[in-house]
């Protein structure tokens, strides 16, 4: 009898990256795209909006990685305390911990004897494994990666905000504002209906929530922009 090896991939095996590329991206997009264009209605030469958006696009990416960083490293501290404060129950109450497995198999629907094997078996093997996985809910693939989050949220960040950048570069004199508008438009389109697909929901919501908080971002800073503008 040949036995065949069935590997399945599965969706939530992308959240942590898929999250963090995504607000990576979008941020990059709409919060360059914003700047410029808030600028743009004030009235400024285009060397320096320009130069607001390379400063943008700097600045927002380090925000964006050490923003990352911070948040899922609070979040890996969190699930290292509770992995150490696992261990140091299985070695002082190892019955206790032994009952609780049980009962969470049988909450699960194992009758009372099978969850007590079920528990017995896995403590054997690896006890602080199960208990890491069964009772505080912490797996491999959902695991805390503050590193790999920080850097996928710059790069993704810097992605998205070089498209407003290269707009401006090559936008004609006097249109700068009509084109970036349009290339960011398309631009989160694509981005909110790629993540859905990863994500597996409906493209054509996530292209369209995207755009238009996108959309709203860049209205409001245009209109800011136009006032201050005014004003000034």
């Amino acid at each position: 009898m040949i036995a065949y090896l069935h590997r399945e991939t599965h969706r939530a095996e992308r959240i942590g990256w898929l999250r963090a590329a995504v607000l990576g991206a979008n941020d990059g997009t709409i919060s360059v795209a914003s700047i410029v264009i808030g600028v743009a209605a004030a009235g400024v030469p285009e060397g320096s909006i320009l130069l607001t958006g390379v400063a943008g696009l700097v600045a927002g990416a380090m925000s964006m990685a050490a923003g990352e960083y911070v948040s899922v490293q609070s979040q890996a501290d969190t699930e290292e305390a509770d992995i150490k404060r696992e261990k140091h129950e299985l070695e002082t109450d190892p019955e206790h911990e032994l009952e609780e497995l049980t009962s969470i198999y049988a909450g699960r629907g194992l009758d009372e004897p099978m969850a007590r094997l079920v528990a017995e078996s896995l403590t054997r093997k690896d006890a602080l494994s199960a208990h890491v996985r069964d009772e505080l809910g912490i797996t491999e693939t959902l695991r805390a990666r503050p590193i790999q989050a920080a850097f996928a949220s710059a790069i993704s960040f810097i992605a998205g905000a070089i498209i407003p950048i290269l707009a401006v570069l090559l936008a004609p004199s006097g249109r700068l504002v009509e084109v970036l508008s349009v290339t960011a438009l398309v631009t989160l389109l694509i981005l909110g209906g790629t993540a859905a697909y990863a994500g597996g929901a409906s493209i054509v919501k996530g292209a369209l929530r995207v755009a238009f908080w996108g959309v709203l971002a860049m209205g409001i800073t245009a209109g800011v922009g136009k006032l201050f503008g005014t004003v000034v």
